[in-house]
This record gives C-alpha cells, sequence and structure tokens, in this order.
C-alpha cells in the first residue's frame, strides 16, 4: 500500500484483512443497495470507505463482482521503520494514510493519493492465521480474518498465539 500526499511517499505491506460478503448479515450490503453503501456494489478493485460509529474511518477494498457486495477491510498495515503498531487496526491505518471519505470510489490501482500493489512476498499458508472477524455482533463465527503471523504489527491476535520476537523481516 502506498501514500502519496505531495510531501512524501508512505508505504506498508497490508498485513491484517477482513472479508464480507453480501450473503452474510455483517456485510454493509446484506439487506440493500444504500446512498451510503453503493460503492460496495461496484467494480472490484474500488475502495469503499466509511465511518466506524462516527469515530474513525475504514478501508476496504471492493471485490469480486459488480452488483454484489463483497469487499476486504484492510486491518493493519506495517510500515518499515516506524513504531510497529503506528497503523494497526482500522482507525489508526486511516489515520496514519490520511484516509477518509475522499477517496471512496477511487480505483485503488489509479488514483493520485493511495494505491495498492503487488508485491510479490513469498507467504504460505503456514503464515498465515485464519480466525472470526473483529467487533461485529452478526456473522460472528465465520473464519474470515486473515493476519500474517510473523508480523507485530496485527491490531488483535487469535488466543494462543503469541506476539514474535522484535524483529520483522519485511522489506517493503
Amino acid at each position: 500500500m502506498r501514500l502519496n500526499n505531495g510531501n512524501n511517499i508512505q508505504e506498508g505491506i497490508i498485513v491484517e484483512t477482513e472479508a464480507y460478503s453480501q450473503e452474510e448479515e455483517a456485510c454493509h450490503g446484506f439487506n440493500k443497495k444504500t446512498n451510503a453503501n453503493q460503492t460496495l456494489f461496484g467494480e472490484p478493485g474500488l475502495f469503499y470507505v466509511y465511518r466506524s460509529y462516527g469515530i474513525h474511518y475504514c478501508l476496504n477494498l471492493v471485490t469480486d463482482k459488480n452488483y454484489f457486495a463483497s469487499g476486504v477491510l484492510i486491518r493493519s498495515v506495517f510500515i518499515n521503520k516506524e513504531e510497529e503498531r503506528v497503523a494497526s487496526g482500522p482507525g489508526l491505518l486511516a489515520k496514519k494514510f490520511q484516509i477518509d471519505t475522499k477517496l471512496n470510489s477511487l480505483k485503488s490501482y489509479n488514483n493520485d493519493f493511495l494505491k495498492i500493489f503487488n508485491r510479490h512476498i513469498n507467504i504460505n499458508d503456514e503464515d498465515l492465521v485464519q480466525t472470526t472477524r473483529i467487533g461485529i455482533s452478526k456473522a460472528v463465527d465465520l473464519k474470515w480474518r486473515w493476519y500474517l503471523k510473523k508480523s507485530r504489527s496485527v491490531s488483535k491476535r487469535e488466543k494462543g498465539d503469541k506476539n514474535p520476537k522484535l524483529q520483522n523481516n519485511f522489506k517493503i
């Protein structure tokens, strides 16, 4: 993920995500398409940004297909040479990357502010932890959250999964 705010470029590696689909109750598009969630029904690759509890912004990437609400919430990002938890959780991530509703409906791969790139980092299934999502009250048993086990920048670890030793092995 890369932010270009005109003065400098901020880069990070996405280390935690959650998925949502209109077929389950926790998704903003579960009931119907509205003015507030219409981006979620758009073409894959769009940013869907909303304000959570009126407090902080959440960055999602629209996935799957047009006219079907599905997306991935970007929960945490590792930023090299910065405090390990500076973008750990949707609110901190939004603050660090200056995310607000001005990004809503922008293409994640073709805009002048924030882009998501495929960096070809070798990750195996055993490097990922798959678990339930955080902070929802519906469809709570779906294991639709993934995080990179060796990252200390994850917002919340699965019970019993200890934080790795202090050394992030990522290069951006």
